[in-house]
C-alpha cells in the first residue's frame, strides 16, 4: 500500500499510492502504510497511535495486514494468526470507531507465486481467512484483495503478470541497473489495477465514499 520514494524515477508503486486519481478533490489519502511492516510493527513503532491522534469523525481507514505478520524469524513482526493478528485487527476496528471514524478490512493482495503447472500458490497461509473473520463478526466492510488479485494475476499468466510486479533484466531499467525480480510488490501498472479493484468493490458494497468517485 506504502508511497515510494522517488515515484517519478522509481517502478515501484503503492497500490493506495495512486488511489488519489480515482477521487475528486473532496477526497484527501493520508497514506501511512510502510513498506515491510506487520500488525505488530506497526503498533510498536507507535504508527498506528499517530493515525489515532489524526483520525477525526467520518474519516476512513483502510486496514491491510498480513504479508509481514507471517516474518516468523523475526519477533518484531511476527504474529499467530489466530491471536496476536485477530485482535491487532480487533483493536485497530475498535479504536477507529472510538473515534467516529469508519474502518474497512482488506485482505492481502497475492504474490506473483506460479508453479511448475501455472497454478498460483497462496503463500498467506490463515491470515487472510482471519481478516475475513473479523470483518464479518465486527460488521466491518471487507475488500477481499487476495481473491481479487488471483484472479488478475492468473488472468495475465505466468508471463504477463511479470508486468505487475518488478521484472527487469540487467540494463532494462536504470533504478534497478542490476535488475530485479520481485513477485511481490507491484509496478505502477499492478498499483493502478489493484486501485481500481478497491474503487469497484467501494462502488459495489455503496460505501460512502463512493460519491467521490471521478466519473
Amino acid at each position: 500500500m506504502a508511497d515510494k520514494e522517488s515515484p517519478e524515477e522509481n517502478p515501484e508503486h503503492g497500490w493506495a499510492q495512486v488511489l488519489a486519481e480515482f477521487f475528486n478533490e473532496e477526497v484527501k489519502i493520508d497514506n501511512r502504510a510502510v513498506n515491510g511492516r506487520s500488525s505488530k510493527s506497526f503498533i510498536g513503532e507507535g504508527r498506528w497511535d499517530l493515525v489515532l491522534k489524526t483520525l477525526a469523525p467520518g474519516d476512513f481507514v483502510f486496514i491491510q495486514f498480513g504479508h509481514n505478520d507471517q516474518k516468523f524469524k523475526d519477533s518484531s513482526r511476527y504474529t499467530n494468526p489466530h491471536t496476536t493478528y485477530r485482535h491487532n485487527l480487533i483493536r485497530f476496528v475498535n479504536e477507529t470507531r472510538e473515534k467516529g471514524a469508519n474502518p474497512v478490512l482488506f485482505s492481502s493482495i497475492v504474490r506473483r507465486n506460479f508453479n511448475e503447472f501455472g497454478s498460483l500458490i497462496d503463500t498467506h497461509g490463515e491470515y487472510p481467512l482471519e481478516t475475513r473473520l473479523v470483518a464479518r463478526e465486527l460488521d466491518v466492510p471487507f475488500i477481499d484483495l487476495q481473491y481479487l488479485t488471483e484472479k488478475m494475476e492468473t488472468s495475465y499468466g505466468v508471463e504477463g503478470s511479470k508486468a505487475l510486479h518488478l521484472h527487469f533484466s540487467s540494463g532494462e531499467n536504470s533504478y534497478y541497473p542490476d535488475g530485479k525480480a520481485d513477485d511481490t510488490h507491484l509496478s505502477e501498472k499492478g498499483a493502478l489495477l489493484v486501485a481500481g479493484m478497491v474503487v469497484d468493490e467501494i462502488k459495489e458494497q455503496e460505501l460512502p465514499l463512493e460519491a467521490h468517485i471521478k466519473l
